[in-house]
């Protein structure tokens, strides 16, 4: 009986004494990963991209700039020529607000790399009127035909409708609406839009 209860007393201090000797191993292993970590050398900062120059004409007018090669149309325009009138909507290129026209074709500024337009022609709302004031066919059938309410989207839309005029893209309706879908109006004045281009396109072709 006696050897009994030694035998148990030597199993449970083996087992109490692999328990504690695990412990104080982990213990071990973690405070030299802390130390470790700790005397570890910080991340070295990646470096930002140095300014990339270039030149690009703008309602007809060169802008020379130095940018990181990363910024976008959108973001020239803004915030270092000072052009407002493209507006800043999902800046994910689903709403286009931000749409201009490059050579006579629309794109999503948000999604165009300035350093990708030497040499070719941005028109942005601020260079549809005339200098004296006088505002474009397009410009003037909006107001015409209340084709906006908050106002927000409006730059964009005007613009993709001279775009979509000028494509040969707005022959009926139905064309009109299919190539102003990019277009995003969150107080739906679509059917003043159709209406406003519609009248728009006669002046633009009499001009």
């Amino acid at each position: 009986m006696a050897s009994s209860k030694e035998g148990t007393s030597k199993s449970v201090w083996s087992r109490r004494n692999f328990l504690v000797t695990s412990m104080v191993s982990t213990m071990s292993a973690t405070t030299l990963l802390d130390q470790s970590s700790a005397n570890a050398a910080p991340a070295a900062t990646p470096e930002p991209h140095s300014p990339h120059p270039t030149i690009i004409n703008v309602n007809g007018q060169p802008y020379h700039l130095a940018l990181d090669i990363r910024t976008t149309l959108l973001d020239a325009l803004r915030d270092h020529i000072g052009l407002t009138g493209s507006k800043k909507g999902c800046d994910h290129g689903q709403c286009g607000a931000c749409t201009v026209m490059v050579n006579d074709r629309r794109v999503l500024s948000c999604l165009t790399l300035v350093a990708t337009l030497e040499g070719r022609n941005v028109i942005t709302i601020e260079g549809l009127s005339q200098a004296d004031g006088t505002l474009h066919p397009m410009q003037q059938a909006f107001i015409d035909h209340d084709a906006f309410q908050c106002g927000y989207c409006t730059p964009g839309q005007i613009v993709s409708a001279v775009a979509c005029v000028k494509e040969g893209h707005a022959a009926t309706d139905a064309d009109i609406r299919e190539y102003m879908s990019g277009n995003l109006c969150r107080c739906a004045a679509y059917p003043n839009i159709v209406d406003a281009i519609k009248q728009a396109k006669a002046k633009m072709k009499e001009a």
